[in-house]
């Protein structure tokens, strides 16, 4: 009896032993299972924690270097916007300076920057500028530069813009020959001492300086004359007066043109040839103009330097250009030479052009609006 109960006790042992080291492997399988998806989680997490670093790396200096760029760009804009905007100052200012005929404004504004204040003269010119706009549609005026070439340079620059042709005295001479025709046909030798304006220039070359000035005349004029296109005739104007050297030519030649009719003039009334306009008789008829050589001397020769066309002188230009000269004289409102016309007596042919000034030395040039 006690064997047989020592050996089911022996076979429950080992059972339980057995049952034990079944537990145990059981036990061990799922902890290597364990350790096996551990390490395969472990594993994963760092292959995605590897991959991020270097993504997250690449990111940040794809990012820096985009900063970087945008950065650069707009400090290039900025500075390219810059010198962009000061080379169109320098362009402007430096146009603005050479040009002597600028761009059109406002008349009201103009009047309303140039007399401020309530003095007499001030408030006399606001009502002339207003009475020019309401009463004859002048609504804009072109500002010409304050020399002693003004008024020639308001009547040359209209003629031009608008195209208007030679006179026809001038078309049937050759105007280039004028200065040696002057010298071997007159015999007036003096014309040496003939002054180019700012340049008081004289001398054994007066001659083909002359010339040139014919020339520059004579071509520039031509040249205008011949261009149908408004807008390509205003950029050629507006070239020719931005440069001065030419300008200076322009306004000499026509000097000289006066003189050489004033000589004509003068050789006709001596002679008792041909009776001459008046106005050449009114011109010789001044002590400081009685003759050609004192009419040179007196105030050709300082046209441009220190003075400009007196009254007498713009009748003269009107009459040998053949336009007719209007002159709005402001500081004349409410008189009968506020409107006042060179010459007086002109052909209905003749081209019209305008002038504006507020104390006959210095002129602008009206544009009409309706």
């Amino acid at each position: 009896m006690q064997r047989q109960h020592d050996r089911k006790a022996s076979k429950r042992r080992d059972q339980f032993t057995e049952q034990e080291k079944q537990s145990r492997i059981n036990h061990s399988k799922r902890s290597v299972g364990k350790h096996e998806v551990w390490s395969w989680t472990a594993a994963t997490k760092q292959s995605l924690c590897l991959m991020w670093q270097t993504v997250k790396v690449q990111l940040m200096l794809s990012m820096s270097f985009l900063v970087a760029v945008v950065w650069y760009c707009r400090r290039l804009y900025s500075f390219l916007a810059q010198l962009l905007k000061r080379w169109s100052i320098y362009l402007q200012r430096k146009l603005i300076r050479n040009l002597s005929v600028l761009t059109e404004v406002d008349l009201l504004g103009y009047s309303a920057r140039e007399w401020k204040g309530e003095t007499k003269q001030a408030k006399h010119m606001r009502e002339a500028y207003e009475e020019l706009f309401w009463s004859y549609h002048i609504k804009y005026l072109r500002q010409v530069r304050r020399d002693n070439y003004c008024v020639l340079r308001a009547v040359l620059f209209q003629i031009f813009s608008q195209g208007i042709p030679f006179p026809s005295w001038m078309k049937e001479r050759d105007i280039l020959k004028l200065p040696e025709k002057l010298l071997y046909s007159q015999g007036c030798n003096w014309i040496q001492q003939y002054s180019f304006g700012p340049e008081r220039y004289t001398g054994p070359n007066v001659f083909g300086k002359l010339r040139k000035c014919m020339e520059t005349l004579k071509t520039n004029w031509t040249e205008i004359s011949a261009t149908k296109n408004n807008e390509e005739r205003a950029n050629m104007c507006n070239t020719l007066f931005s440069d001065e050297s030419k300008e200076h030519k322009l306004y000499e030649a026509i000097k000289f043109i006066m003189l050489y009719e004033v000589v004509e003039a003068y050789e006709q009334i001596k002679n008792r040839e041909e009776p001459v306009h008046n106005l050449f008789s009114l011109l010789l008829a001044r002590d400081s103009s009685s003759d050609p050589l004192s009419f040179m001397m007196n105030h050709l020769n300082s046209i441009g330097d220190s003075i400009c066309l007196d009254q007498v002188e713009l009748f003269l230009l009107g009459y040998l250009l053949e336009v007719k000269i209007r002159v709005y004289r402001l500081h004349r409102f409410n008189t009968e030479e506020f409107q006042v016309n060179y010459p007086d007596e002109y052909r209905r042919e003749w081209n019209e052009i305008s002038l504006l000034t507020e104390d006959d030395r210095y002129y602008h040039i009206p544009l009409f609006r309706m």
